[in-house]
């Protein structure tokens, strides 16, 4: 039987006739220099890659906070970071503690029992962080090998505030620490060497602005020596740390790179260096504030409570009788502005993710929400919102001119 050719759509045909902003828990808009990057093929061999690679992997340092250079790109998305991470430490006989906040945190929990791991989880009280005692009291009642978590759970919101105390305490138990800072790294610190975490991971879509279907992960150089004696099989071939070293450290053929998506990276994480991690994080979290402040003026409530609140991902309690899916469409139809549902929770999500935060995003997303809401017979004080935002924006454009005439002042001095 022949197969009967189907009608062809060119993508300007298919793609929203204005386009979206992406204001959601990912993936986030990309600056000009990623999307150009990310246009452009090269062989993914060969000198230049290696000097890209080199460069990736010098930068990774930078951003991961690590002098390890066992820093890998992924041609995949987070999960297939984190699903390097756990193959890498976990097999049949091994144990593994997660530390489930919600969605995310509980994926580590399926890919440990993919590969055979005994897997123990434990859940904090309420909606809250863990605390170390919580972790403290599971390590001292059976013995691990690998203990999971997120710095920041992306499905509600909610930030691990004790993160470093946690990885110190399982290292001091000789569990090593796999973290999930997928929607957090660049947005806020997590020092990787500093805190001695063991695996470390992020995504291309969402702090670091890069693209989606790439991701990075680093390993202590400890932990990726003791990967590198193990015996037992390892469950895949692409996401083996030991084979992608013979790219990412020895410049050997592994399998084909994703090559726009290693340009669109080292784009991003330029940018990155370029503005530092310092001012990176104190824009996130600016940014970050103004929001939650101007939706709390607006009449809306936050789902999180505020002292373990995630910058990076704010969630928003949905009003009485309005329907997520309804509210969303109505943004991007009516105002090209998409935010995200959740996970089971009524609530939506915004994000605040490296060029989500910039000040016409969040203005014209607080305008955005404001309206849908209203549109749907929420009763909100919009007006009011806007003004506190205006208030904020000058209030950050004078200390910024403030901090301009001090260092000016500074070099004229030296």
């Amino acid at each position: 039987m022949k197969i009967k050719r189907p009608a062809t759509l060119a993508l300007d045909e298919i793609l929203p006739k204005k386009p979206i902003l992406l204001m959601g828990s990912g993936p986030v808009p990309i600056p000009l220099e990623v999307a150009a990057a990310n246009s452009i093929v090269i062989s993914h061999l060969g000198e230049t890659m290696k000097q890209i690679v080199s460069r990736i992997k010098l930068m990774g340092q930078y951003v991961f906070q690590t002098n390890s250079s066992k820093i890998f790109g992924i041609a995949g998305p987070s999960s297939a970071a984190m699903e390097m991470a756990v193959t890498s430490l976990l097999w049949p006989g091994k144990k593994a503690l997660v530390l489930n906040m919600g969605t995310f945190s509980a994926r580590f929990a399926e890919l440990a029992k993919g590969v055979g791991a005994e897997v123990t989880e434990i859940f904090p009280v309420g909606l809250s962080p863990f605390r170390v005692q919580e972790v403290k009291a599971a390590l001292e009642n059976k013995q691990f090998d690998v203990l999971t978590l997120v710095q920041g759970e992306t499905s509600c919101g909610i930030k691990n505030t004790e993160l470093e105390a946690i990885v110190k305490l399982a290292k001091s138990f000789g569990v090593r620490t796999i973290v999930d800072a997928v929607c957090t790294l660049t947005t806020m610190p997590c020092p990787m060497d500093e805190w001695g975490i063991d695996i470390l991971m992020v995504g291309g879509q969402k702090g670091i602005s890069a693209v989606p279907g790439v991701a990075m992960i680093a390993f202590s150089e400890e932990t990726f020596d003791y990967i590198s004696k193990r015996e037992e099989r390892m469950p895949h071939w692409c996401l083996d740390p030991r084979r992608a070293y013979r790219f990412w450290g020895l410049g050997e053929y592994h399998y084909t790179a994703p090559v726009p998506g290693l340009l669109a990276l080292h784009e991003a994480l330029r940018l990155i260096c370029e503005e530092t991690l310092e001012k990176r994080f104190e824009r996130h979290l600016t940014s970050s504030t103004t929001l939650q402040h101007c939706l709390e003026v607006m009449g809306l409530e936050l789902f999180t409570p505020k002292e373990f609140r995630l910058n990076s991902v704010v969630a928003i309690k949905n009003p009485d009788k309005v329907v997520t899916k309804e509210l969303i469409s109505f943004l991007i139809k009516n105002h090209q502005v998409e935010i995200s549902g959740a996970f089971g929770l009524d609530i939506v999500r915004v994000g605040q993710m490296g060029e989500q935060c910039r000040h016409e995003n969040i203005k014209r997303t607080l305008e955005a929400i404001g309206a849908g809401y209203e549109h749907f017979g929420v009763k909100l004080n919009v007006y009011s919102a806007m003004i506190e935002f205006e208030k904020s924006r000058e209030r950050e454009s004078a200390l910024y001119l403030s901090q301009m005439i001090s260092e000016e002042t500074k070099t004229s001095m030296a």
